[in-house]
């Protein structure tokens, strides 16, 4: 039986840094220039967060896929790779 996206996420476990990998660059920017704010729907992860005016990151459930990196038509977001030993650790079901 195939296992949902719910399912395989639970298998994803992360070593979170004190200090995020991922930047948005210029909240202004995701509140004027930005429709829809789809990073908070491509993202597997649903680490964009988007409150009131502003756009959270929840940094600490990231899936490194990179998706944010192509994904932000306005190139509004700065993703860099988790600090070493940092990230995250993938387990085999």
């Amino acid at each position: 039986m195939a296992k949902t996206i719910e399912e395989k996420q639970y298998l994803v476990r992360y070593k979170a840094d004190k200090k995020s990998h991922l930047t948005i660059l210029n909240h202004d920017k995701c509140a004027t220039e930005c429709e829809g704010q789809i990073c908070t729907l491509f993202c597997p992860g649903d680490v964009y967060k988007w409150e009131g005016d502003r756009m959270f990151v929840g940094y600490e459930g990231c899936h490194e896929c990179g998706s944010c990196r192509i994904g932000c038509p306005n190139d509004n977001i700065k993703w860099e790779y988790p600090k070493g030993g940092h990230g995250i650790v993938f387990r085999l079901a």
